[in-house]
C-alpha cells in the first residue's frame, strides 16, 4: 500500500499533492478552489476575465471589473476555507496582467501560477509580498532555464515549483505549435525527469515540479511522482463536480462528451486549444462567415480577432459556455473528457484520488 506525500510549495505544505487546475472563464471559481483547498489539496481560482459576469461589469471597464471580481472570488473562497492553501491562476498574455497580479498578492492569495507566455517578470509584481509562491507553467525544460536564469539575475529568486503541461493531453491553451503536438519529446516520461535532473543537479535546488496535462486517477498519480514529479495539477476531471463554479449544462455537457469528441481548435492567441466539439467549434473549424469576430474587450495583448479579424472572440466563447451556452461558447477540456460517469462532490473525488494504492 502506497500512502501520496504532502505536498510543499513555498511556505505552504498541502496534506496531498493535487493542485486543482486554474479554469476560465469562471470555471474554477471561489467554489472549487476553496472545496478543493478543504479537501486537503490545493484550489486554484482562474482570474482572467471575472468581470465580464460580475455587477461591476459595463462596456469599456473590463480591467476593473476583473480587478473588483478577483478580489471578490479571493474574499469568497478564504470565508469558505480559512485555513487552505488558495491560488490563482494568470495568463501572462492578457493585458491586465500585472495589476491581477498585484491585484491578487495584496488580497492574501497564497501562490499564483502563471502561464501562456513565459512569466518573466512575476516577481517585480510580487516583491511587497514575499510569502506568496510563484509557479510558472511551461512544457520544456529550455523554458524553465530561462525563467530560472531571468529570474535569479534580475530578482535574486527561483520559483517555487514549476507546473509542466503536457501539450498532448492538456485542455484549453497548450504551450506547443501544432507542428509540436503529439511529439513524444513533450511527454512527461522525457520532460519531468529532465527538468528534475536540471533543478536538482545542475541548480542544485529542491524546487517541485507538478505534472499537469492527462491525469486522471490514482495509476496516473502513481504513474509521474515515479518518474520525479512532486506533484500532480488536476483540470477535467473537477468540471463534473458539485463545486465547480460552472453552469449545470456545461458540466453535464462533460458528462456526456465521448474521447472522439476532443477537437483541436485555433485560439486567437495565436496557440493551438483542446476543446469539446461543439456546434461553436464546427464553425470554427470551417472558419464560417458566421462567426462573431467582433473584439468584446481588447482584453489580450496578441489577439488575431482584434487585429486581423480572423478566427473568434474567446472572451465572449469562453464566458457564453460558462453561462452554460453549451453549442454556442468553447467548452475548454483534455484528452480525458468523457471518462466521467456522475457529477460527484469534490470530497468524494478527493477521497478516490488519495485513496492507498496497491
Amino acid at each position: 500500500m502506497t500512502t501520496l506525500p504532502p505536498l510543499r510549495i513555498g511556505k505552504y505544505l498541502a496534506p496531498y499533492p493535487i493542485i486543482q487546475g486554474g479554469m476560465g472563464i469562471r470555471i474554477s471559481g471561489a467554489n472549487l478552489a476553496s472545496a478543493v483547498a478543504n479537501a486537503g489539496g490545493i484550489g486554484i481560482i482562474s482570474a482572467v476575465c471575472l468581470g465580464l459576469n460580475s455587477p461591476y461589469y459595463q462596456k469599456g471597464n473590463l480591467f476593473k471589473a476583473n480587478r473588483l471580481a478577483l478580489i471578490d472570488e479571493i474574499t469568497k473562497a478564504r470565508q469558505l476555507s480559512p485555513q487552505g492553501i488558495i491560488g490563482i491562476n494568470v495568463m501572462v498574455a492578457v493585458r491586465d496582467y500585472e495589476t491581477l497580479v498585484r491585484t491578487a498578492a495584496e488580497s492574501g492569495i497564497d501562490l499564483i501560477i502563471s502561464g501562456a507566455g513565459l512569466p518573466l517578470h512575476l516577481p517585480e509584481y510580487t516583491a511587497d509580498y514575499p510569502d506568496v509562491a510563484l509557479v510558472p507553467i511551461i512544457s520544456s525544460t529550455r523554458a524553465a532555464k530561462v525563467i530560472c536564469r531571468k529570474w535569479e539575475r534580475q530578482y535574486k529568486r527561483l520559483p517555487d515549483a514549476f507546473v509542466v503541461e503536457n501539450p498532448n493531453r492538456a485542455g484549453g491553451h497548450l504551450g506547443a505549435k501544432y507542428g509540436e503536438l503529439s511529439s513524444s519529446k513533450l511527454e512527461a516520461e522525457q520532460v519531468i525527469p529532465e527538468l528534475v535532473n536540471y533543478l536538482q543537479n545542475e541548480l542544485g535546488q529542491d524546487i517541485p515540479v507538478i505534472a499537469a496535462g492527462g491525469i486522471w486517477d490514482r495509476y496516473d498519480i502513481d504513474r509521474v511522482l515515479a518518474l520525479g514529479a512532486s506533484g500532480v495539477q488536476i483540470g477535467t476531471r473537477f468540471i463534473t463536480t458539485d463545486e465547480c463554479d460552472a453552469d449545470l449544462r456545461y458540466k453535464e455537457f462533460h458528462l456526456n462528451a465521448r474521447p472522439e469528441d476532443v477537437a483541436i481548435v485555433p485560439s486567437p492567441v495565436g496557440m493551438p486549444g483542446r476543446a469539446l466539439h461543439n456546434q461553436f467549434v464546427e464553425k470554427v473549424l470551417q472558419d464560417s462567415p458566421d462567426l462573431d469576430k467582433k473584439c468584446l474587450a481588447n482584453c489580450l495583448q496578441v489577439c488575431r480577432c482584434r487585429d486581423t479579424q480572423e478566427t473568434y472572440c474567446i472572451v465572449r466563447a469562453l464566458d457564453r459556455a460558462a453561462r452554460g451556452n453549451v453549442e454556442e461558447g468553447l467548452i475548454f477540456a483534455g484528452t480525458n473528457a468523457g471518462r466521467a460517469e456522475k457529477i460527484v462532490p469534490v470530497k468524494e473525488l478527493m477521497a478516490e484520488l488519495i485513496a492507498n494504492s496497491n
